[in-house]
């Protein structure tokens, strides 16, 4: 057990570089095999917050509401949902984070826009939020410096996959930037990080109850992973997905989960009585374009190009090289690999295989068919957007088999998209 003058050094040795990081990646293998007790968790996520300098957002009127998610395969919901959100009136202060393990980075997508800067100082932090209700960053160099280099060694040495790592890495983050609540979204099934069900429940409650050590408001929501969420997997090619929805269409899932994350955010941030009502308004600011103005001018304060929005296929980065996965027999799709679309997508090159990998922000895949979708032999299921025709072949056996076509007329009954919500 460790005692809690022992976590602080270490959290700090972190942060600082003391500790060299073969040391601190033993130490996370040990967490991952024996877990931490409450008390070694709550005095790790403290100790990461006091790593660094913490966020104040007290002069920004209203109460403030962020959202996270623990990744998921073609998970764009935080672009389209947090202008949505903010122009209803709740403040989005929005910490993200890039690629790691099968899954993409918010960050990474964002920068798919010519000029737009995810790396903020303090003051252009609260100088966006105050200007126009949200802003979309990755963490500042001073705040939980510790977590951003457990961040980085946790996805190049495979031991993503902890309850208390994550849980402390998300926490810490968003106490640490001054959030008033916090709308966890926890992915379940085989594209998530934590597949199990029983896992993902723990994982949500550990989350709600350091939040509220520390006075944070959370609930969580599991939410399906068992097929990638939308049509488009890989950074420029979400980006098209969530301008879409902001501008009224977009995949059925991907708009009905936005909507649904962001009448939680509402209910809050106290500008919604429930969710019925929290959803009037979503909807409302999806059909006037309240939502899509506020990404544009989000854009426009964090130097990118908000012509985009406009023409988001020609203004956005375009794999040279398409490669189509064809159904080889006719019938129903009855099943698809989400975390093997994940590691194709990252092998083309959309995420990272070491944490010093550059992206490429043009490649990725883009589905045809999803879950329940009749097809005939020889009908697409799949393109393959790649700029390197090595990568193309690492990852077009994973694609091949990541759909399951069965030769059966029954299609398999849709699955929520929200499994259940926990406050406690």
């Amino acid at each position: 057990m460790l005692d809690d003058d022992a976590i602080r050094a270490l959290i700090a040795g972190a942060a600082t570089g003391a500790i060299p990081d073969y040391q601190i990646a033993a130490l996370l293998m040990a967490i991952v095999w024996r877990g931490l007790t409450p008390r070694e968790l709550v005095t790790w996520m403290r100790a990461m917050i006091a790593s660094g300098d913490r966020l104040d957002l007290h002069a920004i009127r209203g109460r403030k509401v962020d959202k996270h998610s623990t990744g998921g395969v073609g998970d764009k919901i935080s672009i389209c949902l947090a202008p949505l959100v903010a122009a209803c009136g709740v403040p989005v202060p929005m910490m993200s984070g890039r690629a790691l393990g099968h899954t993409g980075g918010t960050l990474d997508k964002l920068e798919a826009i010519r000029g737009f800067r995810t790396s903020l100082s303090p003051a252009e932090f609260r100088r966006v939020l105050r200007s126009c209700g949200l802003v979309l960053a990755g963490q500042s160099e001073r705040l939980v410096p510790a977590d951003r280099r457990l961040y980085a060694l946790r996805d190049a040495t495979a031991t993503v996959e902890s309850i208390p790592l994550i849980a402390s890495s998300i926490l810490s983050k968003k106490v640490a930037e001054g959030t008033n609540a916090l709308l966890m979204d926890v992915k379940v099934g085989g594209g998530a990080f934590l597949p199990s069900i029983d896992d993902a429940r723990r994982l949500a409650r550990t989350l709600v109850r350091l939040g509220r050590a520390e006075g944070l408001e959370v609930v969580a929501l599991l939410t399906a992973m068992d097929q990638p969420l939308g049509r488009e997997i890989g950074n420029a090619n979400e980006l098209r997905e969530a301008i879409e929805v902001l501008s009224g269409g977009g995949p059925s899932d991907t708009r009905a989960l936005t909507v649904r994350f962001g009448a939680e955010m509402l209910v809050l941030g106290r500008a919604a009585r429930d969710l019925a009502d929290g959803t009037r308004r979503i909807e409302a600011a999806i059909a006037s374009g309240a939502g899509l103005e506020k990404f544009g001018r989000c854009i426009e304060l964090q130097g990118g190009d908000r012509r985009v929005l406009d023409r988001p296929r020609d203004r956005l980065p375009q794999a040279h090289h398409q490669h189509v996965v064809v159904a080889r027999r006719a019938g129903v799709v009855t099943a698809i690999d989400a975390r093997a679309l994940g590691h194709a997508s990252t092998l083309l090159g959309a995420g990272r295989l070491r944490k010093e990998d550059p992206v490429d922000p043009a490649v990725g895949i883009t589905l045809a068919h999803k879950i329940g979708a009749r097809v005939a032999r020889g009908e697409p299921l799949a393109t393959l957007h790649y700029s390197d025709r090595r990568r193309r072949d690492s990852a077009l056996p994973l694609v091949e088999r990541a759909f399951i076509v069965a030769a059966r007329t029954a299609v398999p009954p849709p699955q929520p998209l929200v499994r259940e919500k926990i406050v406690k």
